[in-house]
């Protein structure tokens, strides 16, 4: 939405336990905030032993998305960025959620990664909050618990372990007892969440220690007597600890800084916190205000301003593995002289599409790192297996399969289910890629195209130039055999 050549966005974040929408304006490079809500959900509540979202949870958050389109009716689909965490990523069934909730709330959500979530939240505090020094952030949401350590506006270490005040409330706390007893086994079992990366970020080090989030926010008030500024330490959390179990029972626990609806949560997030203070030897934190939702404004920023991180993250990649650059631009040029000739009868014009085409050109080749032979299952590993900023978790997938089966045989038993992309779209795009990489095998560079193209909805027809293919019978039975796997993916090539 745009007023008065002031731009607003619109952040939203659907959390395991509550989900958040935030309204900004851009003013001279910095966001002022117009407007936030807060809506409890208790996602993470709804998912069974199996991983399946119930339905009382669905209905739960279709009600609030309901309610957040009626904030966002005015809002242009490019000004709103949409992300669910640690629930979404987790659910089973989470493409029955997708379908219910588009019927309410007319815009994209993007599931995100652990680490991209802890990306985001290290970027929504380094926009407001500057040392000279590294910092430790810790955020603990209701099903997962992100740590990021970093400096000025790069992080250096992410990570996203499976902890969060609801799914530990539930797992140690669910009938409403307490004792020390379950705060001990919980905080245990914290701790061994934490002990693959404690060698690794102790040895980084740190100067500061920011907690973000709900959970920081309500033991620092509750320490503190609503007062937010004092630093949040490990002898007042025990402290808190005690009186819990002194207390016996969530209903009983006598914090008048503890909102009613954060007593079902209370002790989960408290043995959390507890454990990383006491696994990474912290005496004291200090609460900070700024979390992901921040992170995304800053992240649709930059996206609009042509400064998309993604790219950036391509191109990061491509030098890390020593990509033959030349070849790689090759197939861009064939991709962008193809694509163009085929998004309309295809049906995929789209340029997130395209701009995943180019990606997977840049990087088809980073397993000649590992091996040649294989190259296609190496490079498809390196990129499921690599953090990329900025992407989704769907938009990831897109990118492994564009790879793995960009020569070779396609296998549709091993592609995924995606939630967004209908399979005749990924098989197309697939098809797709294939031609532009096999037109490039030789490495010989920019050619003149030798054929003529024909195209229909799920078939594609090249018309080849006089004897120019009998003249190259090698390149003629590579199309021969490529004639096979398109009849795999539903489509047909036909040549002659």
């Amino acid at each position: 939405m745009q007023t008065n050549d002031v731009t607003t966005y619109a952040a939203v974040d659907l959390g395991s336990n509550s989900f958040h929408l935030l309204l900004a304006r851009e003013v001279d490079g910095r966001f002022e905030v117009l407007h936030k809500e807060k809506q409890r959900v208790y996602l993470a509540a709804g998912l069974d032993a199996k991983n399946h979202l119930d339905d009382d949870a669905i209905e739960r958050a279709v009600d609030i998305l309901r309610q957040f389109a009626v904030t966002l009716a005015d809002f242009s689909p490019s000004n709103v960025k949409v992300v669910a965490t640690y629930t979404l990523r987790r659910a089973r069934n989470v493409k029955r959620f997708m379908q219910r909730v588009r019927a309410v709330f007319p815009f994209h959500i993007d599931i995100i990664s652990g680490q991209e979530e802890a990306r985001l939240i290290y970027q929504g505090v380094a926009q407001h909050v500057h040392h000279d020094e590294q910092r430790l952030v810790i955020d603990i949401g209701g099903g997962s618990t992100e740590l990021v350590i970093g400096e000025h506006h790069q992080h250096r270490a992410l990570s996203s372990r499976n902890m969060g005040c609801v799914s530990f409330s539930q797992q140690f706390f669910k009938d409403g007892k307490i004792t020390q007893k379950r705060f001990n086994r919980a905080i245990v079992r914290a701790e061994q969440e934490l002990e693959s990366i404690s060698n690794t970020f102790s040895q980084l080090g740190w100067q500061h220690v920011l907690a973000t989030s709900g959970t920081a926010k309500t033991l620092c008030a509750i320490c503190h007597e609503g007062d937010l500024n004092n630093p949040l330490t490990l002898e007042c959390l025990r402290k808190l600890m005690k009186t819990a179990c002194d207390a016996g029972h969530i209903e009983e626990l006598p914090f008048t800084e503890l909102p009613l609806e954060r007593r079902a949560t209370f002790c989960g997030g408290l043995a959390i916190l507890i454990a990383i203070m006491q696994n990474f030897a912290i005496e004291e934190l200090q609460y900070c205000d700024y979390s992901l939702r921040e992170g995304l404004l800053h992240e649709l920023q930059e996206k609009l301003s042509a400064k998309d991180i993604r790219q950036s993250t391509i191109e990061n990649l491509s030098q890390r593995y020593v990509v033959d650059t030349q070849h790689a631009a090759n197939i861009c040029t064939t991709l962008e002289w193809l694509y163009p000739q085929l998004k309309e009868a295809w049906h995929i014009d789209d340029p997130e599409l395209f701009s995943s085409l180019m990606w997977a050109a840049q990087l088809h080749e980073v397993g000649l790192s590992i091996n040649s032979s294989g190259l296609h299952k190496h490079s498809a590993y390196i990129i499921a297996n690599t953090q990329l900023p900025g992407f989704t978790q769907e938009q990831q997938h897109l990118l492994v399969m564009l790879i793995r089966f960009h020569r070779k045989k396609v296998k549709l038993r091993e592609m995924p289910e995606f939630i967004e992309l209908p399979s005749g779209v990924l098989y197309r795009l697939i098809a797709l890629f294939r031609l532009a990489a096999l037109l490039n095998r030789k490495r010989q560079g920019a050619t003149s195209t030798p054929f003529n193209l024909a195209v229909k909805a799920n078939s594609l027809h090249l018309s080849f130039k006089g004897r120019w293919l009998k003249e190259n019978s090698l390149f003629a039975a590579d199309l021969d055999a490529e004639q096979e796997q398109w009849k795999k993916l539903g489509l047909t090539l036909k040549v002659s």
